[in-house]
């Protein structure tokens, strides 16, 4: 599977651009997608899902164009919003076979056995007959995750996923996605949560105004903060100031004061040392730095 975007532009009233000039490619596995809000992560999926027609530009989803063959890319599909809901007077397992059977799953046996693996695999077959409305709202993110999965789909793309989801269920979902992603499958991330960019997806992109800020490997991301991350021994007056002077990405308290990790090109007239980045460090780096720059330029 392979998603090629080219030029693609939305524009609403007043000549607001929610996206402009994107440029970008997705190829099969897990692709992350970061950037604040109002980026234009959700004019991308909304566009991508067939929900929203863009201004101008060009999708294509292997030989299919999005423009001409609107139904054939919604038989791909598997699609979870950011805001989920279902009918509320179905039981939870009533609630998939009906989404199974809008994906086409037609087989009635096929179909309720595909139920209930996909309830196995999102830990809710001991609620499969309770009323979805009665769900806890992390088992409701499970169910709106499970109808997305139903009947194989080659595109999976999730807004949010995780939100609601506790440790123990983010790490269940991050495994069942990966899982999923070794075989021909695209799955697009979007997410504010970069550890679940981190540790699932191969290839991720910032937008930021529209517009494509970075494509590649959370590794080359990874690249461009190092040497520019600290950590600094700080007194509680230290650590006042060096709150108002850099990105502050955590405080530990430490005998004496606090340990703090910023992101900076220097830091003048502290004790501190480098340490490696991770992708957290990473994007904070690059949209206070590289960003202020590239939006100015």
């Amino acid at each position: 599977m392979h998603i090629k975007i080219e030029n693609l532009n939305k524009i609403y009233k007043g000549g607001n651009y929610a996206l402009k000039n994107l440029n970008l490619e997705i190829p099969n596995g897990m692709f992350g997608l970061l950037g604040p809000n109002g980026a234009g992560k959700s004019t991308l999926m909304r566009i991508l899902v067939t929900l929203m027609k863009p201004s101008s530009g060009k999708v294509t989803v292997n030989e299919y164009d999005l423009a001409k063959n609107r139904r054939e890319i919604r038989s791909m599909l598997g699609y979870l919003p950011q805001d989920f809901s279902f009918f509320s007077k179905l039981k939870t397992y009533e609630f998939l076979d009906y989404t199974a059977r809008l994906a086409g799953m037609k087989n009635g046996a096929a179909r309720r056995a595909a139920v209930d693996q996909m309830l196995e695999e999102v830990g809710l077959f001991e609620a499969r007959d309770r009323n979805a409305n009665k769900l806890s709202g992390g088992m409701k993110r499970r169910l709106g995750i499970a109808q997305a999965l139903i009947n194989d789909p080659k595109i999976i793309i999730v807004d949010e996923p995780t939100t609601g989801l506790d440790p123990e269920e983010r790490i269940r979902f991050r495994n069942l996605l990966s899982t999923i992603s070794s075989k021909d499958v695209i799955i697009i991330l979007s997410t504010h949560i970069v550890g679940d960019i981190s540790s699932t997806c191969d290839n991720m992109a910032l937008l930021n105004q529209g517009k494509l800020a970075f494509a590649g490997s959370p590794e080359e991301l990874i690249r461009e903060a190092k040497g520019n991350v600290w950590l600094i021994n700080a007194t509680e007056t230290e650590y006042l100031e060096i709150n108002e002077k850099y990105p502050v990405i955590s405080t530990i308290p430490s005998e004496g004061g606090w340990e703090v990790q910023v992101v900076a090109d220097e830091i003048n007239g502290y004790y501190g040392k480098q340490i490696e980045p991770n992708l957290e460090h990473a994007y904070v780096y690059f949209m206070e730095n590289k960003l202020n720059q590239w939006t100015k330029a």
